[in-house]
Protein backbone atom coordinates (compact mmCIF):
# COMPACT_ATOMS: atom_id res chain seq x y z
CA UNK A 1 0.00 0.00 0.00
CA UNK A 2 2.95 2.53 1.02
CA UNK A 3 5.32 1.16 -1.52
CA UNK A 4 9.07 2.50 -1.18
CA UNK A 5 8.15 5.03 0.84
CA UNK A 6 6.16 3.22 3.34
CA UNK A 7 9.30 0.99 3.76
CA UNK A 8 11.10 4.37 4.19
CA UNK A 9 8.67 5.47 7.11
CA UNK A 10 8.69 2.31 9.19
CA UNK A 11 12.23 2.01 8.78
CA UNK A 12 12.89 5.91 9.91
CA UNK A 13 10.40 5.71 12.45
CA UNK A 14 11.40 2.40 13.67
CA UNK A 15 15.04 4.13 14.06
CA UNK A 16 14.44 7.62 15.19
CA UNK A 17 11.18 7.28 17.48
CA UNK A 18 13.03 5.80 20.53
CA UNK A 19 16.01 8.92 20.09
CA UNK A 20 13.52 11.68 20.22
CA UNK A 21 13.81 11.05 23.93
CA UNK A 22 17.11 12.73 24.11
CA UNK A 23 15.65 15.97 23.50
CA UNK A 24 18.16 16.59 20.22
CA UNK A 25 16.31 19.31 18.15
CA UNK A 26 18.51 17.80 14.76
CA UNK A 27 16.42 14.64 15.76
CA UNK A 28 13.05 15.91 15.60
CA UNK A 29 14.06 17.74 12.36
CA UNK A 30 15.43 14.65 10.69
CA UNK A 31 12.28 12.83 11.86
CA UNK A 32 9.55 15.46 10.44
CA UNK A 33 11.14 15.68 7.47
CA UNK A 34 10.62 12.58 5.59
CA UNK A 35 7.28 12.35 6.15
CA UNK A 36 6.57 16.20 5.45
CA UNK A 37 8.45 15.94 2.26
CA UNK A 38 6.52 12.72 1.61
CA UNK A 39 3.32 14.51 1.48
CA UNK A 40 4.83 17.60 -0.80
CA UNK A 41 6.21 15.77 -3.50
CA UNK A 42 4.55 12.32 -4.21
CA UNK A 43 1.35 13.94 -5.82
CA UNK A 44 3.94 16.15 -8.26
CA UNK A 45 5.50 12.70 -9.17
CA UNK A 46 1.88 11.24 -10.22
CA UNK A 47 1.64 14.40 -12.28
CA UNK A 48 4.97 14.43 -14.06
CA UNK A 49 4.25 10.77 -14.48
CA UNK A 50 0.63 11.58 -16.19
CA UNK A 51 -1.24 10.14 -13.76
CA UNK A 52 -3.08 13.01 -13.18
CA UNK A 53 -3.64 15.26 -16.87
CA UNK A 54 -4.80 18.87 -17.13
CA UNK A 55 -8.41 17.65 -18.61
CA UNK A 56 -8.81 15.66 -15.24
CA UNK A 57 -7.96 17.99 -12.79
CA UNK A 58 -10.32 20.61 -14.70
CA UNK A 59 -13.23 18.16 -14.29
CA UNK A 60 -12.74 17.65 -11.17
CA UNK A 61 -12.43 21.13 -10.10
CA UNK A 62 -15.65 21.44 -11.26
CA UNK A 63 -16.82 18.79 -9.81
CA UNK A 64 -16.01 20.29 -6.49
CA UNK A 65 -18.02 23.49 -7.72
CA UNK A 66 -20.76 21.05 -8.16
CA UNK A 67 -20.67 19.50 -4.60
CA UNK A 68 -20.34 23.15 -2.46
CA UNK A 69 -23.23 23.77 -4.18
CA UNK A 70 -25.82 21.08 -3.96
CA UNK A 71 -24.62 18.54 -1.35
CA UNK A 72 -23.26 17.59 2.08
CA UNK A 73 -19.96 16.00 2.17
CA UNK A 74 -20.47 13.55 4.77
CA UNK A 75 -17.18 12.82 5.88
CA UNK A 76 -16.67 16.68 6.78
CA UNK A 77 -19.87 16.28 9.30
CA UNK A 78 -18.21 13.48 10.73
CA UNK A 79 -15.24 15.98 11.54
CA UNK A 80 -17.44 18.79 13.06
CA UNK A 81 -18.93 16.25 15.61
CA UNK A 82 -15.96 15.02 16.64
CA UNK A 83 -14.27 18.24 16.41
CA UNK A 84 -16.24 20.25 19.54
CA UNK A 85 -15.61 16.92 21.31
CA UNK A 86 -11.98 17.50 20.94
CA UNK A 87 -11.80 20.77 21.95
CA UNK A 88 -13.94 19.88 25.22
CA UNK A 89 -11.08 17.56 25.99
CA UNK A 90 -8.29 19.95 25.34
CA UNK A 91 -10.21 22.09 28.30
CA UNK A 92 -11.32 19.17 30.88
CA UNK A 93 -7.24 18.38 31.05
CA UNK A 94 -6.95 22.26 31.60
CA UNK A 95 -8.39 21.53 34.58
CA UNK A 96 -5.57 19.06 36.13
CA UNK A 97 -2.31 21.23 35.45
CA UNK A 98 -4.31 24.87 35.47
CA UNK A 99 -2.32 26.92 38.92
CA UNK A 100 -5.35 28.89 39.79
CA UNK A 101 -9.47 27.52 40.60
CA UNK A 102 -10.11 28.84 36.91
CA UNK A 103 -9.65 25.90 35.52
CA UNK A 104 -8.22 26.88 32.25
CA UNK A 105 -4.44 26.88 32.17
CA UNK A 106 -3.39 30.91 32.33
CA UNK A 107 0.30 32.02 32.66
CA UNK A 108 1.32 29.43 34.86
CA UNK A 109 0.57 25.68 35.65
CA UNK A 110 1.33 22.79 38.06
CA UNK A 111 0.99 19.32 37.57
CA UNK A 112 0.17 17.65 41.31
CA UNK A 113 1.23 14.16 40.19
CA UNK A 114 2.84 11.77 37.32
CA UNK A 115 -0.51 10.34 36.61
CA UNK A 116 -1.92 14.24 35.71
CA UNK A 117 1.53 14.64 33.89
CA UNK A 118 0.78 11.41 31.54
CA UNK A 119 -3.07 11.62 31.09
CA UNK A 120 -2.90 15.15 30.57
CA UNK A 121 0.22 14.47 28.18
CA UNK A 122 -2.30 11.85 26.59
CA UNK A 123 -5.54 13.18 26.31
CA UNK A 124 -4.53 17.06 25.48
CA UNK A 125 -1.75 16.84 23.82
CA UNK A 126 -1.62 13.41 22.01
CA UNK A 127 -5.50 13.38 20.87
CA UNK A 128 -6.84 16.21 20.52
CA UNK A 129 -4.57 19.12 20.23
CA UNK A 130 -5.20 18.83 16.23
CA UNK A 131 -8.91 20.30 17.20
CA UNK A 132 -8.21 23.82 15.89
CA UNK A 133 -6.65 23.04 12.72
CA UNK A 134 -9.72 20.68 12.04
CA UNK A 135 -12.03 23.19 12.45
CA UNK A 136 -10.36 25.74 9.96
CA UNK A 137 -9.38 22.55 7.31
CA UNK A 138 -13.18 21.77 7.01
CA UNK A 139 -13.98 25.54 6.66
CA UNK A 140 -11.76 25.97 3.99
CA UNK A 141 -12.30 22.43 2.41
CA UNK A 142 -16.08 23.79 2.09
CA UNK A 143 -15.55 27.26 0.68
CA UNK A 144 -12.63 27.23 -1.36
CA UNK A 145 -12.91 27.59 -4.08
CA UNK A 146 -15.72 30.16 -3.87
CA UNK A 147 -19.07 29.27 -5.87
CA UNK A 148 -19.23 30.13 -9.22
CA UNK A 149 -20.31 33.70 -9.81
CA UNK A 150 -20.11 34.72 -6.16
CA UNK A 151 -18.82 37.92 -5.56
CA UNK A 152 -16.21 39.25 -2.81
CA UNK A 153 -19.20 41.12 -0.98
CA UNK A 154 -21.44 38.54 -1.46
CA UNK A 155 -19.39 35.84 0.36
CA UNK A 156 -18.78 38.12 2.70
CA UNK A 157 -22.35 38.69 3.71
CA UNK A 158 -23.14 35.35 3.51
CA UNK A 159 -20.23 34.09 5.86
CA UNK A 160 -20.17 36.58 8.21
CA UNK A 161 -23.99 37.03 9.00
CA UNK A 162 -23.64 33.11 9.90
CA UNK A 163 -20.81 33.69 12.18
CA UNK A 164 -20.88 37.45 13.58
CA UNK A 165 -24.14 37.43 15.51
CA UNK A 166 -23.84 34.32 17.82
CA UNK A 167 -19.97 35.30 17.93
CA UNK A 168 -21.26 38.93 19.65
CA UNK A 169 -24.05 37.28 21.75
CA UNK A 170 -21.58 35.07 23.52
CA UNK A 171 -19.10 37.76 23.70
CA UNK A 172 -21.77 39.58 25.43
CA UNK A 173 -23.02 35.93 27.63
CA UNK A 174 -19.68 35.27 28.95
CA UNK A 175 -19.46 38.90 30.29
CA UNK A 176 -22.88 38.81 32.18
CA UNK A 177 -23.58 35.12 32.82
CA UNK A 178 -20.72 34.13 35.34
CA UNK A 179 -21.80 37.28 37.81
CA UNK A 180 -24.89 34.52 38.48
CA UNK A 181 -22.61 32.20 40.50
CA UNK A 182 -20.05 35.09 41.78
CA UNK A 183 -17.38 33.74 39.19
CA UNK A 184 -16.96 38.11 38.49
CA UNK A 185 -18.49 40.91 40.02
CA UNK A 186 -19.92 43.98 37.95
CA UNK A 187 -16.58 45.92 38.02
CA UNK A 188 -15.33 42.85 35.95
CA UNK A 189 -18.64 42.39 34.16
CA UNK A 190 -18.55 46.35 32.93
CA UNK A 191 -14.86 46.32 31.53
CA UNK A 192 -15.78 43.11 29.48
CA UNK A 193 -18.04 44.84 27.91
CA UNK A 194 -16.36 47.37 27.29
CA UNK A 195 -13.78 45.35 25.72
CA UNK A 196 -15.54 43.66 23.38
CA UNK A 197 -14.85 45.87 20.25
CA UNK A 198 -11.14 45.45 20.84
CA UNK A 199 -10.60 41.54 21.89
CA UNK A 200 -12.53 38.47 23.50
CA UNK A 201 -13.05 39.32 27.68
CA UNK A 202 -11.24 38.06 30.47
CA UNK A 203 -14.10 35.05 30.78
CA UNK A 204 -14.23 34.08 27.17
CA UNK A 205 -10.92 32.58 26.28
CA UNK A 206 -11.93 30.20 23.99
CA UNK A 207 -13.24 32.52 21.39
CA UNK A 208 -9.98 33.44 20.60
CA UNK A 209 -10.08 30.81 17.80
CA UNK A 210 -12.86 33.83 16.08
CA UNK A 211 -10.32 36.14 15.20
CA UNK A 212 -8.52 33.50 13.25
CA UNK A 213 -11.62 31.87 11.54
CA UNK A 214 -12.17 35.97 10.58
CA UNK A 215 -9.38 36.08 9.55
CA UNK A 216 -9.20 33.39 6.76
CA UNK A 217 -12.73 34.51 5.79
CA UNK A 218 -11.30 37.69 4.85
CA UNK A 219 -8.35 35.99 2.89
CA UNK A 220 -10.35 33.63 0.60
CA UNK A 221 -11.82 35.83 -1.95
CA UNK A 222 -8.12 37.25 -2.32
CA UNK A 223 -6.48 33.38 -2.67
CA UNK A 224 -9.94 31.89 -3.97
CA UNK A 225 -8.99 32.90 -8.05
CA UNK A 226 -5.44 31.50 -7.70
CA UNK A 227 -6.81 28.32 -6.11
CA UNK A 228 -9.31 27.78 -9.01
CA UNK A 229 -6.39 28.09 -11.06
CA UNK A 230 -3.58 27.13 -10.26
CA UNK A 231 -1.69 24.00 -10.80
CA UNK A 232 -0.90 21.13 -7.90
CA UNK A 233 2.78 22.22 -8.32
CA UNK A 234 2.14 25.80 -7.78
CA UNK A 235 0.07 24.69 -4.56
CA UNK A 236 2.79 21.94 -3.00
CA UNK A 237 5.05 24.60 -3.55
CA UNK A 238 3.06 27.22 -1.13
CA UNK A 239 2.30 24.40 1.11
CA UNK A 240 6.34 23.21 1.51
CA UNK A 241 7.12 27.13 2.41
CA UNK A 242 3.93 26.64 5.01
CA UNK A 243 5.78 23.22 6.15
CA UNK A 244 9.47 25.24 6.57
CA UNK A 245 7.03 27.93 8.88
CA UNK A 246 6.01 25.77 11.22
CA UNK A 247 9.72 24.86 12.14
CA UNK A 248 10.49 28.38 12.84
CA UNK A 249 9.51 28.16 16.85
CA UNK A 250 11.85 25.48 17.54
CA UNK A 251 14.31 27.42 15.57
CA UNK A 252 13.38 30.19 17.63
CA UNK A 253 13.61 27.97 20.64
CA UNK A 254 16.79 26.07 20.17
CA UNK A 255 18.81 28.39 17.16
CA UNK A 256 18.54 31.49 16.63
CA UNK A 257 16.22 33.79 18.73
CA UNK A 258 14.89 36.44 15.28
CA UNK A 259 14.37 34.67 12.07
CA UNK A 260 14.91 36.25 8.94
CA UNK A 261 14.10 39.91 9.12
CA UNK A 262 12.15 40.02 13.04
CA UNK A 263 13.64 42.21 15.13
CA UNK A 264 11.91 44.42 17.68
CA UNK A 265 10.74 46.97 15.07
CA UNK A 266 9.77 44.27 12.44
CA UNK A 267 7.96 41.31 13.27
CA UNK A 268 6.88 40.31 9.79
CA UNK A 269 9.31 37.61 9.09
CA UNK A 270 10.12 36.33 5.47
CA UNK A 271 7.83 33.23 5.14
CA UNK A 272 5.17 35.56 7.33
CA UNK A 273 2.33 35.38 4.47
CA UNK A 274 3.26 31.85 3.77
CA UNK A 275 2.68 31.16 7.87
CA UNK A 276 -0.15 30.47 9.83
CA UNK A 277 -3.75 29.51 9.49
CA UNK A 278 -4.41 30.25 5.65
CA UNK A 279 -1.24 26.92 5.11
CA UNK A 280 -4.14 24.80 6.61
CA UNK A 281 -6.80 26.31 3.64
CA UNK A 282 -4.63 25.22 0.76
CA UNK A 283 -3.76 22.17 2.21
CA UNK A 284 -7.39 21.44 2.72
CA UNK A 285 -8.02 22.81 -1.00
CA UNK A 286 -5.58 20.63 -2.15
CA UNK A 287 -6.51 17.37 -0.93
CA UNK A 288 -9.84 18.16 -2.10
CA UNK A 289 -8.79 19.26 -5.57
CA UNK A 290 -5.13 17.56 -6.12
CA UNK A 291 -5.37 14.51 -4.06
CA UNK A 292 -5.65 11.17 -5.94
CA UNK A 293 -4.74 8.91 -3.10
CA UNK A 294 -7.00 5.86 -2.67
CA UNK A 295 -9.07 4.87 0.57
CA UNK A 296 -6.09 2.30 1.45
CA UNK A 297 -3.42 4.65 1.22
CA UNK A 298 -5.04 7.87 2.46
CA UNK A 299 -6.00 5.46 5.58
CA UNK A 300 -2.56 4.36 6.07
CA UNK A 301 -0.27 7.29 5.38
CA UNK A 302 -3.24 9.01 7.77
CA UNK A 303 -2.91 6.69 10.74
CA UNK A 304 0.89 6.73 10.65
CA UNK A 305 0.72 10.97 10.42
CA UNK A 306 -1.60 11.27 13.52
CA UNK A 307 0.17 8.94 15.72
CA UNK A 308 3.41 10.12 15.04
CA UNK A 309 2.38 13.66 15.34
CA UNK A 310 0.36 12.73 18.25
CA UNK A 311 2.81 11.07 19.95
CA UNK A 312 5.39 13.56 19.84
CA UNK A 313 2.98 16.32 21.10
CA UNK A 314 2.03 14.55 24.30
CA UNK A 315 5.98 13.04 24.65
CA UNK A 316 6.88 16.98 24.72
CA UNK A 317 4.22 18.12 27.40
CA UNK A 318 5.25 14.82 29.33
CA UNK A 319 9.33 16.15 29.06
CA UNK A 320 8.44 19.60 30.32
CA UNK A 321 6.03 19.22 32.81
CA UNK A 322 7.53 18.21 36.52
CA UNK A 323 4.79 17.35 39.18
CA UNK A 324 5.39 19.68 41.71
CA UNK A 325 6.96 22.61 40.55
CA UNK A 326 5.09 26.29 39.13
CA UNK A 327 6.17 26.53 35.50
CA UNK A 328 5.38 29.09 32.48
CA UNK A 329 2.59 27.81 30.88
CA UNK A 330 4.52 28.58 27.50
CA UNK A 331 7.85 26.61 28.90
CA UNK A 332 5.78 22.91 29.60
CA UNK A 333 3.11 23.32 26.16
CA UNK A 334 6.60 24.31 23.95
CA UNK A 335 5.16 22.06 21.55
CA UNK A 336 1.34 22.62 21.74
CA UNK A 337 0.58 25.27 19.26
CA UNK A 338 -1.21 24.77 16.21
CA UNK A 339 1.09 25.74 13.10
CA UNK A 340 3.84 23.26 14.28
CA UNK A 341 5.23 20.25 12.24
CA UNK A 342 3.67 17.95 14.92
CA UNK A 343 0.28 19.47 14.86
CA UNK A 344 0.30 19.79 11.36
CA UNK A 345 1.36 15.86 10.75
CA UNK A 346 -1.37 14.59 13.24
CA UNK A 347 -4.02 17.07 11.62
CA UNK A 348 -3.07 16.29 8.08
CA UNK A 349 -3.62 12.74 9.47
CA UNK A 350 -6.67 12.68 10.80
CA UNK A 351 -8.29 14.62 8.12
CA UNK A 352 -6.84 11.73 6.01
CA UNK A 353 -8.71 9.25 7.91
CA UNK A 354 -12.08 10.92 7.85
CA UNK A 355 -11.55 11.75 4.03
CA UNK A 356 -11.67 7.85 4.25
CA UNK A 357 -15.51 7.77 4.84
CA UNK A 358 -17.25 6.93 2.31
CA UNK A 359 -21.22 7.12 3.35
CA UNK A 360 -23.51 8.69 0.54
CA UNK A 361 -25.24 9.68 3.41
CA UNK A 362 -24.62 10.32 7.26
CA UNK A 363 -27.17 9.46 10.05
CA UNK A 364 -29.64 11.86 10.47
CA UNK A 365 -28.34 12.83 14.00
CA UNK A 366 -24.75 13.13 12.74
CA UNK A 367 -25.73 15.73 10.02
CA UNK A 368 -28.05 17.73 13.26
CA UNK A 369 -24.94 17.86 15.46
CA UNK A 370 -22.89 18.78 12.51
CA UNK A 371 -25.16 21.29 12.02
CA UNK A 372 -25.26 22.45 15.48
CA UNK A 373 -21.15 22.48 16.01
CA UNK A 374 -20.73 26.28 16.17
CA UNK A 375 -23.26 26.81 18.82
CA UNK A 376 -21.76 23.87 20.57
CA UNK A 377 -18.04 25.46 20.76
CA UNK A 378 -19.59 28.76 21.66
CA UNK A 379 -21.42 27.90 24.94
CA UNK A 380 -19.36 24.53 25.83
CA UNK A 381 -17.05 26.46 28.85
CA UNK A 382 -20.45 27.75 30.37
CA UNK A 383 -21.05 23.87 31.30
CA UNK A 384 -17.38 22.71 31.05
CA UNK A 385 -16.27 24.77 34.22
CA UNK A 386 -18.96 23.72 36.77
CA UNK A 387 -19.00 20.14 35.67
CA UNK A 388 -15.03 20.32 35.51
CA UNK A 389 -15.26 22.00 39.01
CA UNK A 390 -17.74 19.34 40.76
CA UNK A 391 -15.65 16.30 39.43
CA UNK A 392 -11.72 18.26 40.63
CA UNK A 393 -13.81 18.86 43.78
CA UNK A 394 -10.70 21.26 44.72
CA UNK A 395 -8.36 18.84 44.43
CA UNK A 396 -6.46 17.83 41.66
CA UNK A 397 -4.48 14.93 42.61
CA UNK A 398 -7.96 13.30 43.79
CA UNK A 399 -10.80 14.41 41.72
CA UNK A 400 -13.88 12.16 42.64
CA UNK A 401 -13.48 9.60 39.82
CA UNK A 402 -9.56 8.45 38.52
CA UNK A 403 -8.14 11.28 35.91
CA UNK A 404 -7.82 8.99 33.29
CA UNK A 405 -11.32 8.57 33.38
CA UNK A 406 -12.43 12.34 34.98
CA UNK A 407 -10.81 14.23 31.33
CA UNK A 408 -13.51 12.02 28.74
CA UNK A 409 -16.31 11.98 31.86
CA UNK A 410 -16.04 16.06 31.51
CA UNK A 411 -15.72 16.37 27.92
CA UNK A 412 -18.97 14.00 27.24
CA UNK A 413 -20.90 15.12 29.82
CA UNK A 414 -20.32 19.27 28.81
CA UNK A 415 -21.01 17.84 24.75
CA UNK A 416 -24.16 16.06 25.89
CA UNK A 417 -25.05 19.31 27.44
CA UNK A 418 -24.21 21.33 24.49
CA UNK A 419 -26.45 19.16 22.38
CA UNK A 420 -29.36 19.38 24.44
CA UNK A 421 -28.90 23.31 24.51
CA UNK A 422 -28.25 23.89 21.12
CA UNK A 423 -30.82 21.85 19.75
CA UNK A 424 -33.67 23.65 22.05
CA UNK A 425 -31.86 26.88 21.23
CA UNK A 426 -32.18 25.73 17.47
CA UNK A 427 -36.76 25.51 17.69
CA UNK A 428 -36.57 29.23 18.86
CA UNK A 429 -37.77 32.26 16.22
CA UNK A 430 -34.40 33.75 15.36
CA UNK A 431 -31.69 30.85 17.21
CA UNK A 432 -29.31 31.29 13.96
CA UNK A 433 -28.54 34.90 15.66
CA UNK A 434 -27.76 33.10 18.68
CA UNK A 435 -26.32 29.52 17.46
CA UNK A 436 -25.47 29.88 14.20
CA UNK A 437 -28.45 27.31 13.17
Amino acid sequence: MFGRFGKFLISTSYFLLPRIYGGSFTTLVIFACPIACHILIVNVDEVNRGKITEKQRTVKILKVKSMQEKERVVFVDYVRVVAPLLVMLVHASENFYAADSSGLAGSASMLANESNRFWVAFWDGGVSRCCVPLFMMISAYLLVPMKSGQTMSSFYKRRFLHILPPFITFLVAYSLIPLLWGAMDWEQSVADLKSIPWNFTSMSGILWFMYPLISLYLIIPIVSPWLEKSKPQEELCFIALFVISTFMPFLRRFVQPELWGECFWNHFHMLWYCSGYLGYLVLAHYIRVHLTWSVSKRLWVGLISFLVGAVFTGWSFWWKGVPGVLMDTPEVEWAWEFCLPNVLLSTFGAFLLFSCIRQQKAPGWITQISKMSYGMYLMHMLFLAPIASYIVNGDQANPLIPVWLAIPVIAVISYVCCVITTKIISLLPGSKWIIGC
